[in-house]
């Protein structure tokens, strides 16, 4: 068991060391823009469907940005609510927002793929904002946004906004993205290459070079993807250009899911491309359980000695990550109390997604089934 248990440390060890390490890279874009910079324009690129709910407030977060010139492109994708009308009467106050009404899903495409990809074919902008419809943006998000980039020399970036999180599932489930985000991936080697198995980035939030984007092709490389934040950087990678990541937790606010039912479906439809991918899904279940779930375990199974103290040095190592992360991104408390139950839901959610992936299975996301043959295999290039 001693040997069990030093396993379970090491295992814990890996993703808090790194967390730790990233923290200090993973930095918020800059605050200050100087006054009378001269930046570029920015066009703001909306899909929705169904976004009633979301669409207004994401609108006014927009508009509050003043410091930079930009546009509000928004594609109704088809919805079956009044999102198209909520745009229409907003976009009659202010010219800048401009509503589009989506062409058909085209075949072989994901329906937010198909309408990212629209929006960037009608803006006017060198720099491109995708937003999801349930983010808002705070003031001067987007000149700090578009500084970050320049700064950095990056044709592609993205960022993590703060998550709202109220339901018992949204805590315990959320905030592990900052967990695996972190945890898991090293962003000084992120920095140093644009190898594309180091790319990543949040679907909630990207800012995109419109030239680069143009040249890999944009969302039509990743045109069968449910999984945009992880795929999109690559995309960019494979075409030899670099992606970067900013922490958002200061610059846009977010609600993902509002019951635990949004929460379970959002999850695994995206795992697939993920965690849950067959060549990760059983290195990730060994590093997540035996590092996150086994510690706990062992500290109630009875174990003395060296045993008992290993265990609770793996728990410290578990806990500390996601107790640091709670206050930095101003996450759950209840969530990091019952981090390992967490990781529990989270491995099972894997599982579920590689099963129903076998089996030929898939999700309904917004009313729709991701019926694509290429759906777990992204396109290289566009047609």
């Amino acid at each position: 068991m001693i040997i069990l248990a030093c396993i379970s440390l090491m295992l814990a060890l890996i993703p808090c060391l790194l967390l730790l390490q990233n923290l200090r890279l993973y930095q918020s874009p800059p605050s200050l823009v100087r006054a009378g910079a001269d930046l570029p324009g920015i066009s703001v690129l909306i899909p929705a469907r169904n976004e009633a709910q979301n669409i207004a407030a994401a609108i006014r977060s927009i508009q509050v940005n003043r410091d930079v010139s930009w546009e509000l492109l928004i594609l109704d994708d088809h919805s079956e609510d009044q999102t198209a009308e909520i745009v229409r009467e907003m976009s009659a106050r202010d010219s800048r927002v401009r509503l589009i009404s989506g062409p058909p899903l085209s075949e072989g495409w994901n329906g937010k793929q198909h309408a990212c990809y629209q929006l960037a074919q009608q803006a006017r902008f060198p720099w491109l904002v995708f937003m999801d419809a349930d983010v808002c943006l705070k003031p001067h998000s987007l000149s700090r946004m578009v500084s970050f980039v320049q700064s950095q020399s990056v044709a592609l970036a993205s960022g993590v906004p703060h998550q709202v999180t109220e339901t018992l599932l949204e805590r315990l489930l959320v905030p592990l993205i900052h967990f695996v985000l972190l945890g898991f991936l090293p962003l000084r080697r992120m920095r140093g290459s644009s190898e594309p198995a180091c790319g990543a980035g949040c679907g909630q939030l990207f800012i995109a070079s419109a030239a680069a984007y143009a040249t890999v092709g944009g969302h039509s490389a990743i045109r069968g993807s449910r999984h945009d934040g992880v795929q999109l950087p690559r995309a960019f990678r494979r075409s030899g250009f670099r992606t970067d990541l900013f922490d958002a937790t200061h610059i846009a606010v977010c609600r993902m899911y509002h019951n635990a039912s949004e929460v379970w479906s959002g999850f695994v439809k995206n795992a697939h491309e993920g965690l849950a991918a067959p060549a990760t899904i059983i290195p990730a279940t060994v590093i997540l359980f035996g590092g996150q779930v086994l510690p706990w375990l062992l500290l109630f199974s009875g174990q003395r000695g060296w045993t008992l103290f290993i265990a609770i040095l793996g728990i410290s190592a578990s806990c500390l990550p996601r107790w640091v992360s709670s206050v930095r991104f101003k996450q759950s408390k209840l969530g990091a109390l019952f981090h390992p139950a967490g990781v529990l839901l989270l491995i099972t959610i894997q599982w579920v997604s590689f099963l129903r992936r076998i089996r030929g299975k898939s999700t309904p996301w917004k009313g729709r089934l991701d019926l694509s043959p290429s759906a777990s295999k992204p396109l290289q290039q566009a047609s």
